[in-house]
Order: C-alpha cells, then structure tokens, then sequence
C-alpha cells in the first residue's frame, strides 16, 4: 500500500493517524515525565527533531539539540515579506485532523488557537503555519538545549556513552535521535560505527527521494480562478506539479497564485535561476492562463530545496513501500533511533504531523 492510498482510505471514512497506544498512554500521551540522569542527542532541528527534544524532555531526560544551520525548521520555512499573510516555502498542507495540535504538545493546559482553511482533502493555515506553530508552542521549551552550526560527521554507537564527531568537536551522549532529511543519510554525510545494519542501509540507498520547488506569484488580478491545476505527470509515479491559488480564505486583498512541484517535474525548475527562471515561470504561465500573466505580473519567489545545503532535496517519495519505510526507521539497539517524516513506522510519511508523530513514538521508547 502506498501513502497516498493509506490516505485516502483514512479520509474516506473519516480518521486520522493513530498513535501505537502500546507504547503510549491510551490517551495518546506520553507517561508522567521522570527526572533522568541519561543524556538524549537529537540531530536536526526540523519538525522531527524539535518534537523529538520536546517530547524526551517532558519524559525527564536530559536533552541538547543539535541543528547544522542557523536555524530551526528544516523543510518547515516562511516567508512574512512577499505578502501580508505567511506564505509556505515547505510544510503548507495540514494532512491530518486538527486535534493533532493538542496530541503534539502532550500537555493539556496551553490554549490552542489555530485557525484552519478546509482545501480538501487536506486542511491550511489561516494566517499562520507549521513553522509558527513549532516556534510558539514547542521551541519555548527547548530554546537553550539547541547548538546552531554543528554539523555532526560520524557517530560511533559502538560503546557507552556513545560519540559524536562534530565540526566543533566530540560530544558524548548516552541515546541518540537522528532526525536528519534522508537525502544526508544516501550521501552518506554521517557515518556509523559500526554501519547500519545491511538491510537499513539498503533501503536507505533504494529510497527515491523526489526533488523539490515550490514558487508564489504576486498578479494585480486573479485570472487564473480558484481551483487547483493539476498537471498531467508521467509516469504518474515519478513526481507531481500543481498551481493553486494560494491566498484563497486568507484575510488579504492581494492575489498570489503558488506552485507545487516534486519529483521529475521539478527538473526544469531546478537548472534555471534568476531572470532565466522568472522568463521560464512566465511563459509557462503565459501558455497556461492564455497570455494573461506577464499583464498582471508584480512580483515573484521562489524556493530551491536541493540547493538547500543541509536538506539536499524535497521528500521521499509518494509511492515508497511502507515496509522499505518501516525498515529506514527502525531503531538499532536501544541507543540509536530514527525520527521525522521519512522515519516512521510505515504508516504514513513525509507530513508534519508524521515527522512529529515519529518523534513521539521514539521518545515512548527511550
């Protein structure tokens, strides 16, 4: 079974992803935290990696979070500028039901006030995103166990306590959860000591990772209407491109029409940039919206996923073998695990709420 065809048949009778309610309360909640002398790892501070500190520090561990760039969020990214609303570079869709919010914080005393947009069938943001509700309601908690611009090179989980080589030095850990875009693992950007056992490392390297661009339009009208433009794909397994108006139920005035591209479709979209880029959108736009796009044209951006230096891509793919993604996620030993939206049990992948969700499982195992 595909993701896409486990989605559907949840949203075809209405559920959402469960949590494996042996390994959590069966409330979906994690047991009451505990002081802890043992020290937690987390690698990659996007959506995987920030649940994944948060979660092991509600459970009493000691945590220190460590994230390669300048910043959080991983493939989770905004824009605030370009238009009067955020505007999704990554992570835009809400694929789940909304009482995911109240399960990610595992605490039920903050307020959740998240205003969504049905875009069947998922869910949006209105005026807001996964990155804010990250930055509001998780990083908080964690904030001073995160070292920005530590790249992690080797770890070596072959003794107690276990090591990590960085840029900045060896740091020793007792657990450690990787939650690094698979793309780094199939470069083999860190090594282990000892290797990955055989099979994790072949569905590490067998996994298509589709590539990833995603650009808005700023036009002085809306012709282009308010449905979604799925284009033709083929084969319908290697990739998908739409273009959707991506300020509709927002509280703006200003007509942005976003572009959603993965997989080979994303190729002719990747070897341009600049005007050269520009030029290339425009035409495309021209021939699909009969000439009316260079006419309202005002402004445009764009995101380049693969160009990205520690992400290297978009996601993995739609059509993965859930099994092949229960293998890459596994952990090993009770010292290394695996968390984030490629690092799941196999049921879902990719999402948010599936990157989170992993996060939440490893630390129920910790």
């Amino acid at each position: 079974m595909t993701r896409k065809q486990f989605l559907n048949i949840c949203s075809l009778f209405g559920v959402g992803i469960a949590f494996d309610k042996r390994l959590l309360g069966q409330d979906n909640t994690l047991a009451a935290p505990t002081p802890r002398s043992q020290k937690v790892t987390v690698v990659g501070a996007g959506a995987g990696g920030l649940s994944a500190a948060y979660f092991a520090k509600q459970r009493g561990y000691q945590v220190q979070l460590l994230e390669a760039s300048s910043h959080i969020g991983g493939r989770m990214k905004i824009n605030t500028q370009f238009a009067d609303f955020p505007i999704p570079l990554g992570a835009e869709w809400i694929e789940t039901q909304k009482d995911i919010f109240k399960a990610l914080l595992n605490n039920p005393s903050p307020p959740i006030h998240i205003r969504t947009i049905p875009d069947p069938p998922d869910k949006k943001f209105l005026n807001y995103s996964w990155y804010q509700f990250f930055q509001d309601h998780i990083l908080p908690s964690i904030a001073e166990h995160i070292r920005y611009q530590t790249v992690v090179e080797a770890i070596d989980y072959s003794r107690q306590p276990l090591r990590l080589h960085t840029n900045r030095g060896i740091l020793e850990t007792d657990k450690v959860i990787l939650s690094v875009p698979l793309k780094v693992l199939q470069q083999q950007r860190i090594r282990f000591e000892p290797p990955l056992p055989k099979p994790q490392r072949k569905a590490i390297q067998e996994a298509e990772i589709w590539d990833g661009f995603k650009a808005f339009f700023e036009f002085s009208t809306n012709f282009y209407g308010d449905k979604e433009h799925e284009f033709e794909v083929r084969p319908k397994r290697s990739g998908q491109k739409i273009y959707y108006n991506a300020a509709l139920g927002q509280p703006t005035a200003k007509h942005i029409l976003g572009l959603f591209v993965v997989g080979a479709p994303a190729a002719d979209y990747l070897k341009r940039s600049g005007e050269e880029l520009k030029e290339y959108l425009l035409d495309e736009l021209d021939r699909h919206f009969a000439g009316q796009a260079r006419a309202h044209y005002l402004q445009h951006i764009s995101q380049d996923w693969n160009r990205e230096p520690y992400i290297g891509g978009g996601y993995l793919s739609d059509h993965a073998d859930w099994r092949a993604v229960k293998t890459i996620g596994a952990p090993v030993g009770n010292t290394l695990y695996f968390a984030g939206g490629e690092f799941t049990d196999g049921e879902d992948w990719v999402s948010v709420h599936a990157a989170a969700q992993s996060a939440k499982r490893v630390a129920a195992l910790l």
